[in-house]
């Protein structure tokens, strides 16, 4: 009698438990959600065996269809762990050596500049290739049966931007690879392998991996001037299935997270579980095998982000605790982030302190993002100026009426450099993937480079095309 009143005791405090929690976290939810301008969300909460789960808003805005905890999301870069962990198990089964080299897997690095890149130095972005040749992949073959075997040939004719071995950088390169290696190894297309071999195996009923057909997911939205804007329904990317293409629930995706810290022998070892979840090496301190590990605070995690979605997985695998946030938008540049809401749940969910970003780096974001959209309405006022004083234009002589026709020029074309090229690599990216996540940033890019230009070349035609005062 006595265990059973124990029992009952524990029930009813654990419940009430997860009614504050959850009770807080809707709270936050509450405030957050409209500030990211984000259409809805799903979110999962792990704490040792019990999964709460919760969803806000549309899967399309406007739509009136309710995302549930049960919609997929595409997860973006969280599906690198789900790569590593089909690497991780290859290596047990004896078909992998982690610090072979990739040649003695892969054929087409036989003649490769990056043939003596190490597997491990592949799963922990170690391998020397830079951020922006992994954001470097095959345009519009996303939904082709061949796009990743030709990706990756691509990318075995590439020297690696650093000696591996030698630096950290982040590269959806290193998972190409990765997912190449798993189908050349296992015989089977990468997604076939990840949902018969970690998939089903979870239990991830409402889950699957990208294989270029059209599905019913969370639809993404991008950044359109302060708004949001609702992508096109799109064929899933077959090519990037191993870097950013597992599509999953919340609940799913809480599922795996339990998986990975229950410390049994299932779908990899526990030792092996432990081993993705620890430095790689001493290059990556803070960077295991699919997974970034923050020390300070005992937490693994990694983000997601594809155009239009935003995910996070965070766990503290000490504690079993973790969270899952989907969110069917992508942030802009100083309007509707995300960072808040998504760091504010998980926080919430796993005990940890938070303190929200502050206002000013907010605001010097926007004012930047203003910077770049005002810059083409003041270069087409100024082109409407000139043309209306071209008079007082060609009287401009000597070496000082030399210098303020040329030097604008000079300026405007550093500009457009500026915009064109060097913007979107501090992102990373070229201003092709630019205008994929953040088409707003990217238009009043390009337009500020052209209308700055033909401001400067306006004047100099004008003032060579007609009569000139006299020297």
């Amino acid at each position: 009698m006595r265990f059973v009143l124990v029992a009952l005791l524990l029930g009813i405090a654990t419940a009430l438990h997860a009614g504050i929690h959850q009770e807080s976290i809707e709270k936050i939810i509450a405030v957050e959600l409209p500030l990211s301008g984000a259409p809805g969300l799903s979110y999962a909460v792990l704490d040792d065996s019990d999964i709460m789960s919760g969803a806000h808003g549309e899967m399309v805005a406007g739509s009136g269809r309710e995302i549930s905890p049960d919609t997929p999301f595409v997860l973006g870069s969280i599906a690198k762990s789900f790569t590593a962990l089909a690497v991780m198990q290859l290596v047990e089964s004896g078909q992998v050596d982690l610090d072979a080299e990739i040649h003695q897997y892969l054929d087409g690095f036989a003649e490769s500049p990056g043939r003596n890149v190490t597997i491990r130095q592949l799963l922990s972005h170690t391998s020397g290739y830079s951020t922006f040749q992994g954001n470097d992949s095959l345009s519009g073959e996303g939904a082709s049966a061949d796009g990743l075997s030709r990706q990756v040939a691509r990318i075995a004719q590439w020297s690696p931007a650093h000696e591996p071995g030698t630096r950290w950088e982040y590269s959806n390169a290193n998972y190409y690879v990765l997912g190449a290696l798993i189908e050349e190894l296992s015989g089977q297309d990468y997604a076939r392998y990840v949902e018969t071999q970690i998939l089903e195996p979870i239990g991830m009923e409402h889950s699957f991996v990208a294989d270029g057909g059209v599905h019913e997911t969370a639809r993404g939205h991008v950044p359109w001037f302060g708004g949001k804007r609702a992508l096109k329904e799109a064929a899933s990317d077959r090519m990037s299935a191993p870097v950013g293409g597992i599509i999953a629930t919340a609940r799913d995706t809480a599922l795996y997270l339990a998986v990975m810290m229950n410390g049994e022998d299932d779908i990899i070892s526990a030792r092996g579980k432990v081993e993705m979840m620890q430095p790689a090496s001493e290059v990556s301190p803070f960077y295991g095998f699919g997974w970034y590990l923050d020390t300070a605070n005992g937490t693994v995690s990694h983000t997601g982000l594809t155009p239009g979605v935003e995910t996070l997985a965070i766990m503290k695998p000490a504690e079993r605790k973790a969270a899952v946030v989907l969110i069917n938008a992508s942030s802009g540049m100083g309007f509707g982030e995300n960072a808040n809401l998504m760091n504010a749940i998980s926080a919430r969910a796993l005990g940890l302190d938070y303190t929200p970003a502050g206002d000013a780096g907010r605001w010097s974001r926007m004012g930047l993002f203003l910077l770049f959209a005002l810059l083409p309405v003041l270069f087409v006022v100024g082109i409407v100026q000139v043309a209306l004083s071209r008079a007082g234009l060609r009287a401009k002589s000597g070496v000082s009426g030399a210098f303020s026709l040329w030097f604008p020029m000079l300026t405007t074309i550093a500009l457009a450099w500026v915009c064109i090229f060097l913007v979107p690599q501090l992102f990373g990216v070229s201003m092709g993937t630019l205008q994929r996540y953040s088409p707003d940033l990217a238009l009043a890019l390009v337009a500020s480079a052209v209308a700055g230009v033909a401001w400067a070349v306006l004047r100099l035609v004008l003032y060579y095309s007609g009569p000139r005062a006299a020297t």
